[in-house]
């Protein structure tokens, strides 16, 4: 397996590599191969809808049966 190094990394970038490493609860290494996988597939230009589509996918994929209400509402008063 091929192995990079990356040099000149500003610190506020690795601190919030780290934060955000701790957050999806894995090591800075592992966000950064996370991350670098997703650029180079093409997730990270997916849009929401796409996303969850690829997952749903990955998972067997699934129905929904959503009609669109004919109702309407009024409009929300936010003064």
């Amino acid at each position: 397996m091929a192995a990079i190094t990356i040099r000149n990394l500003p610190d506020e970038t690795h601190r919030a590599l780290k934060a955000r490493a701790l957050a999806n609860g894995r090591s800075t290494e592992a966000e950064v191969r996370a991350i670098l996988n997703d650029v180079a597939s093409g997730i990270a230009d997916a849009g929401l809808g796409t996303r969850i589509h690829r997952i749903a996918a990955a998972a067997g994929g699934f129905d929904l049966n959503i009609a669109r209400s004919s109702t309407s509402s009024d409009p929300i008063d936010v003064s």
